[in-house]
């Protein structure tokens, strides 16, 4: 079973396809985060992107397990989307990832974006949060600031532009959110990507991160950006990060656009030279 799917059979709810577009964002809106897996073609994404009104970056999952694992790989990616109306993503898989591609491939993405979904525990097991059998959790307390560590490390040290699925919790302790999603931990997340100058994702499949999340790093000059994450061609029309925007009263200035803001990406191109 495929990660995006293990993950879409435990979201609390999923998105219908091609649903009738709802009433926009007084700005553009993009989906950073569309994959061309479980049948969905090009075309069949560009028609759904034409008619919701939101642009769509399309992203190729490359790490270590995933379908790309190479710069030929990847390279292929890019040429496919090339000269067609969409953005061109890298979603970099688990820590392994920059020992497997060259800066200079990383640098003709649009953009790349991770998660924290991925990582070796302190007991040293790879953990993958999705999975049930790979997912250690002895103690709720010391799993969480293990895994605030893991998300403060990636967001600081990893060259990304977006970290997607911010937030998500295994299935064992998922009930357990707000709670365990204190305020203190969320501002160590928040305070490393201000830092770090990294978009935090608002998902519109699993509904994360929560509205708390999202008011407490508007304030703290987080931008965002908007996510699906796909398992086939259950794209809806955004309707989570829609209500977030109207109901955290975020604007246009507070959202991510990779035309204007590459930071990390002058900093990998920079490295290349």
């Amino acid at each position: 079973m495929s990660r995006t799917t293990s993950l879409l059979l435990i979201a609390p709810i999923l998105l219908t396809a091609c649903v009738t577009p709802r009433p926009a964002a007084d700005f553009p809106l993009v989906d950073y985060h569309v994959h061309l897996k479980g049948g969905l073609t090009l075309d069949e994404a560009l028609e759904i992107s034409k008619k919701n009104g939101v642009k769509f970056g399309i992203a190729q999952n490359c790490g270590l397990g995933f379908p790309v694992t190479d710069d030929a790989g990847a390279m292929q990616f890019i040429e496919k989307l090339q000269g067609r109306d969409v953005y061109i993503g890298m979603q970099a898989e688990g820590r392994e990832w920059l020992s497997l591609f060259s800066m200079d491939l990383i640098g003709r993405f649009d953009y790349v974006f991770t998660d924290a979904l991925t990582f070796t525990d302190d007991k040293g097991r790879r953990t993958r949060l999705w999975m049930k059998d790979e997912v250690f959790v002895e103690d709720k307390q010391a799993f969480m600031d293990m895994y605030i560590d893991k998300i403060v490390s990636i967001i600081s040290n990893e060259p990304i532009d977006i970290f997607v699925n911010p937030t998500f919790l295994p299935e064992c302790i998922r009930d357990e959110y707000d709670s365990l999603w204190t305020k203190e931990r969320m501002a160590k997340v928040i305070d490393a990507a201000v830092k770090s100058g990294v978009a935090i994702e608002i998902n519109a499949t699993y509904k994360i991160p929560s509205k708390t999340f999202i008011i407490q790093a508007k304030k703290a000059g987080v931008k965002f950006a908007c996510g699906t994450n796909n398992g086939g061609k259950e794209l809806g029309n955004l309707e989570y990060c829609r209500r977030m925007i109207k109901e955290c009263s975020l604007t246009k200035k507070d959202f991510f656009d990779h035309r204007k803001d590459r930071k990390k990406r002058t900093q990998r191109q920079n490295q290349i030279r």
